[in-house]
């Protein structure tokens, strides 16, 4: 079936003929596995399958791992804000 040319973590490469024949199962495979494959004509290269990337991101968990919560979030603060001192005064914008 297709191979990894010099059996690195490339795409592998799969004859035209041989993806005909396994073409369903290639693209189920490509979607669930992210895998990518040059199809060959006569040894050459002619076209590639390759998964379809979501051109919108998911925002909700993207940042999960990746920030590091210090100390207690959830008590008051014990500080004295400025605005409470005085709430009379107007801030410049």
């Amino acid at each position: 079936m297709a191979n990894q040319p010099g059996g690195g973590s490339g795409p592998r490469t799969i004859s035209a003929s041989e993806f005909k024949a396994t073409c369903l199962r290639l693209m189920d495979e490509v979607a669930r596995s992210g895998d990518e494959f040059v199809i060959t004509k006569n040894g050459r290269p002619t076209a590639r399958l390759v998964p379809c990337r979501s051109r919108f991101r998911d925002w909700f968990g993207a940042d999960r791992g990746s920030i590091e919560i210090l100390g207690d979030i959830i008590s008051p603060v014990d500080a004295e804000w400025e605005a409470e001192l005085d709430p009379d005064r107007t801030l410049k914008p």
